[in-house]
């Protein structure tokens, strides 16, 4: 293998085309060579910012292409197992979208086929990847809020115009917890290295997908048990915003899961005699970032950010939100 990753994405998903193929573009020690499509014209975004994309109007074809090292797959929920259980096949190196797996049982079948293949395969949740979240995570290790109490988070759009967003349909795994859910849970475990002990979810449904959600209960992990709200919906104003309430003090992340989209990546420290320290990162991608680990991963054998392993606990506190959930009118 040379010195770079050749990549090829598996769907000309808009996502994709927006954020992920220029990431992938742009990464150090990567090369976007090709793009698999079932619709023709979905290609043109993509040879817009990457000239010269080889094409391929078939995935197999795609997969069996010795010309690429590993596989973006940004395909609707329900199909990411099976082209994740394809692309390894072929010997390729697979990062698939959130979720990578609609219970949690799947990834464990997609840890053991990694682990027997030696191939990287990873879920793209990229905001493990991005700096202020590590940063966060050291704040609250050094102590300096002191005892984290309680973490609210909320993460809301609305997309009710756009019935045939695949978020909007439930024969592709759609609705608010899997897209967007994903976030406001595991953001917490990983900040904070917990897992929920006990949750209790209201959910209300258009559609047979959840358009609101809110999830309370208590985690737990080395520092401690905290009481933890999350509430996620697809038919209010775009918002998005993570509290860690310390006895000392808080944090609050004002952009934590769109870094440089919904708003520049912002974290606050409130100490109690009210002073606030805030940090920036303004130019960080990290799209861009997730990409450049993950060749780093494959290249040199450098610690990932995101393991399957993570990614199972993060689908089994989904799984445990839609176990306890009430429905709501």
């Amino acid at each position: 293998m040379a010195d770079f990753l050749r990549w090829g994405i598996l769907g000309g998903a808009h996502f994709a085309a927006e954020h992920m193929g220029p990431a992938i573009h742009a990464a150090q020690g990567n090369r976007l060579v090709a793009l698999a499509t079932s619709t023709p014209a979905k290609a043109a975004p993509f040879e817009a910012f990457c000239p010269g994309l080889d094409v391929f109007l078939d995935y197999d074809a795609m997969l069996e292409w010795d010309a690429i090292d590993a596989v973006y797959v940004p395909l609707p929920n329900t199909l990411h197992v099976e082209w994740t259980k394809k692309a390894i096949a072929a010997g390729k190196h697979v990062l698939t979208e959130k979720p990578i797996a609609m219970v949690a049982s799947e990834i464990d079948e997609l840890i053991a086929l990694r682990d027997k293949t030696g191939l990287h395969v990873a879920e793209a949740y990229m905001i493990v990847h991005h700096p202020q979240w590590h940063r966060v995570r050291e704040i609250i290790r050094s102590g300096e809020i002191g005892t984290v109490g309680h973490v609210d988070t909320a993460f809301s759009y609305d997309n009710r115009d756009d019935s045939d967003n695949i978020r909007n349909r439930p024969e592709t795994g759609g609705g608010g917890i899997r897209d967007i859910g994903v976030y406001t849970y595991s953001s917490v475990r990983f900040a904070m290295d917990a897992e929920p002990e006990a949750l209790t979810a209201r959910i209300r449904r258009e559609n047979g997908v959840d358009t609101w959600a809110q999830v309370v209960g208590e985690m737990a992990g080395p520092a401690g048990r905290f009481t933890y709200s999350a509430m996620t919906s697809m038919r209010l104003a775009p918002h998005q915003e993570v509290v860690f309430q310390g006895d000392l003090g808080t944090i609050t992340v004002s952009a934590p899961f769109n870094a440089g989209i919904f708003a520049e990546a912002l974290v606050h420290v409130r100490d109690l005699a009210g002073s606030v320290r805030t940090e920036r990162w303004p130019t960080v991608n990290h799209y861009v970032e997730q990409v450049e680990n993950f060749s780093r991963t494959v290249l040199e054998g450098a610690d990932y950010p995101c393991p399957l392993e993570f990614s199972r606990g993060t689908q089994a506190m989904i799984d445990m939100v839609f176990a306890n959930a009430e429905e709501i009118g």
